[in-house]
C-alpha cells in the first residue's frame, strides 16, 4: 500500500534548520487579510514592522518550504498522490510569544497512521525551538483518500460537536478572489490552490482556499475581537476542517467564550453556512 504503517513510524525524525524575517511575518499576515483598513492602528499590529507582534498560527509557515501536509508525503514509507491528499485537521500549541525574527530547528515526524475505512490519516508532528528553548509543538492531519481498509486502528472519533447554544460573538470575514494565490507565497504552493484542472482532477470544480489561511484568518478574527488583539495571550489553536472555502466567498465565524477557551464554529455564508472549520478551539491565557 502507498502508506507504509511500520515504516512511517519507525523513521527517524527529520530535522530541519529554518528562519524567519519581518518581512516573512507581515507577508503571512497579508496573506491571511490583514491590513484592512490599512492605517488602522490594530491592523498596523500585524503589517508595520515598528509594531509587529507575530499571530501564532504564523507557526504553520516558518522558514518557509512546504507544509505540514506536503511534507508528510516525503516522508519514509509515504508514496502518495498529492491529489488524493487533503488536510484534515491542524493543533498548534505555543510554548512562548513568537518571535518577529529568528533562526531555529524543526524537527518532524509521523507520529500515528489512522485507518479510517476509506481513507488513511497521518498525524505529523513538529517541534521547533530557538537558542532559547521550545517554540511551538503542531500536529498535521494528512487524509488520504482510498487508503483505508487494512484493518488498522481507527483512531479518534470526529464525531460533529454540539455547539452551545446561540454564540458570545458572530463576525463575518471576506475572502478575497485572489486570497489563495497571495497566501501561495508563504510556501504552500500546492497547485490545488490556484490551478483549475488540478482541482478538478482532485474532485473540486475550482481552487480552493488553503486551510490553513482559513486556520489563521480565524485565529486573527477571535484575537482581535475577544483577546483585546493580544496575540500573546494564546496558548493553543485547534480545529479540524470539516470543508472547503472558496475565494470570494464569506466567512462567518461564531465563538463562544468560556473559562480560558474559546469555542469556533466556521461556516461559508455564501453556502448556507456550509461547515468549514468544526471542533475548534482556542485556549488563551487571562489578560
Amino acid at each position: 500500500m502507498p502508506v507504509d504503517t511500520e515504516r512511517a513510524l519507525a523513521a527517524a525524525p527529520r530535522t530541519t534548520e529554518i528562519s524567519w524575517t519581518p518581512e516573512d511575518v507581515q507577508l503571512y499576515h497579508l496573506g491571511i487579510g490583514a491590513g484592512v483598513p490599512a492605517t488602522d492602528p490594530r491592523e498596523l499590529r500585524y503589517t508595520l514592522e515598528s509594531r509587529l507582534h507575530v499571530l501564532p498560527s504564523f507557526a504553520t509557515v516558518a522558514g518557509g518550504g512546504p507544509p505540514g501536509v506536503i511534507a508528510a508525503l516525503s516522508m519514509p514509507g509515504v508514496d502518495v498522490d498529492l491529489a488524493r491528499v487533503l488536510h484534515g485537521g491542524q493543533s498548534l500549541r505555543v510554548h512562548r510569544p513568537l518571535p518577529v525574527r529568528a533562526a531555529a530547528t524543526r524537527t518532524d515526524r509521523i507520529t500515528a497512521v489512522h485507518d479510517k475505512g476509506k481513507a488513511a490519516v497521518m498525524v505529523l508532528r513538529s517541534d521547533a525551538a530557538d537558542a532559547e528553548g521550545p517554540l511551538w509543538t503542531a500536529e498535521a492531519q494528512v487524509y488520504v483518500r482510498g487508503e483505508g481498509g487494512w484493518g488498522g486502528d481507527r483512531g479518534p472519533s470526529a464525531g460533529a460537536p454540539e455547539e452551545p447554544g446561540a454564540p458570545d460573538r458572530t463576525v463575518e470575514r471576506p475572502v478575497r478572489e485572489d486570497q489563495a494565490l497571495l497566501y501561495r507565497l508563504t510556501g504552500d504552493l500546492n497547485p490545488l490552490h490556484a490551478d483549475p484542472e488540478f482541482a478538478r482532477r482532485a474532485g473540486f470544480d475550482r481552487p480552493v482556499l488553503h486551510g490553513l489561511c482559513t486556520y489563521g484568518m480565524t485565529l486573527k478574527a477571535v484575537v482581535d475581537t475577544l483577546l483585546d488583539g493580544d496575540v500573546t495571550r494564546v496558548r493553543s489553536w485547534t480545529a479540524r476542517f470539516a470543508g472547503v472555502t472558496y475565494p470570494g466567498e464569506t466567512l462567518r465565524i461564531r465563538m463562544w467564550r468560556g473559562d480560558g477557551a474559546v469555542r469556533v464554529a466556521v461556516g461559508a455564508v455564501e453556502r448556507g453556512d456550509a461547515p468549514v472549520l468544526t471542533g475548534a478551539t482556542v485556549e488563551f491565557t487571562q489578560g
